[in-house]
């Protein structure tokens, strides 16, 4: 009769774990559940939640922001990675980025949070929870869509070189300004709408911080990175954006300025003036490239939005 009881007794435990087993797998498949196709990609809850650690790791100020925020902003990276991807899958048969240029990229965004060893990144990322091998993904996505833009647009950037060498010429020996700044760019289609979305972009300015601000409302590459740019020589930029700059101070933030395929909000972040002689054909090079990108920048920016077009996307 004992035996008989402990028998039922352990069928019972057995029961018993077998259902809490079969509840928690249950849970596990909800929880990563599809919530996003772009085409035949799928985003799922577990990709959200890995990009949102990636975003903040990259970002902490971002923990400033409600998860609701934060979630949205996750799901819009990881919709224009995707975008970017079949893009990129389209147009190059196999593609991949050298090793020692993708070394250099990973090296400008760890650079830019203040970690000056990549052995001290991985760290950081590991503590952080963050797959290595994914950031060097993403970093590949970003490289590869430059490439694209570079391969479709270099023909079409006009620069008139005469009249930038005369320029250099006149600044070679006297005090040249840089700054160093963040961005927002928005693609919006009327200048209606965009006193609109400003007056939101302040408000979040003011209450959570300009690199949220850029997380949440900018389209640009370098929203990911809280719109943080690298120094940018006044020479290199265009009429419109040194105009619009050129009496702010540090921390001062522009109004939209409209440039192709949107428009631009900037922030001080920093001013150098430097007062030195420099060679006359490396100043002419270096201005040329920035120039270049700045262009780029700008056809990268509205092939996007071409490209979004004509892409699927339903939310699950």
């Amino acid at each position: 009769m004992k035996e008989s009881f402990m028998k039922i007794k352990l069928q019972i435990l057995i029961y018993f774990v077998m259902i809490i087993l079969f509840s928690q797998s249950i849970i596990n498949a909800f929880e990563n559940k599809i919530i996003f196709k772009v085409d035949n990609n799928i985003i799922t809850s577990l990709d959200v939640e890995n990009e949102m650690r990636y975003l903040m790791t990259l970002n902490p100020n971002l923990k400033n922001l409600n998860k609701d925020e934060i979630i949205k902003i996750s799901k819009k990276s990881l919709i224009k990675e995707k975008i970017k991807e079949i893009e990129i899958r389209k147009v190059f048969v196999e593609p991949k980025i050298d090793e020692a240029f993708l070394e250099k990229l990973l090296k400008n965004i760890y650079f830019k949070i203040g970690i000056e060893d990549l052995e001290d990144f991985k760290s950081y990322l590991k503590n952080n929870n963050i797959d290595y091998q994914n950031v060097l993904k993403k970093i590949e996505i970003e490289a590869l869509w430059n490439e694209l833009i570079y391969a479709k647009f270099s023909s079409k950037i006009k620069i008139d070189e005469q009249k930038l060498k005369t320029n250099v010429e006149k600044n070679l020996n006297i005090k040249k300004k840089s700054y160093l700044m963040s961005e927002i760019f928005l693609e919006v289609p009327s200048t209606d709408e965009i006193k609109k979305i400003h007056e939101e972009i302040k408000q979040t300015i003011k209450e959570k911080g300009f690199e949220n601000a850029a997380l949440k409302y900018s389209v640009s590459g370098t929203a990911n990175l809280g719109g943080k740019l690298n120094w940018i020589e006044e020479a290199s930029l265009n009429n419109t954006v040194r105009k619009s700059i050129e009496n702010k101070k540090i921390n001062q933030i522009t109004e939209p300025i409209a440039v192709p395929g949107g428009f631009l909000i900037l922030k001080i972040n920093n001013i150098k003036i430097v007062e030195t002689k420099k060679n006359l054909e490396e100043e002419l090079k270096k201005t040329l490239k920035q120039i270049k990108n700045n262009q780029l920048t700008q056809f990268s920016n509205i092939y996007f939005n071409k490209v979004k077009k004509d892409v699927q996307i339903n939310e699950l």
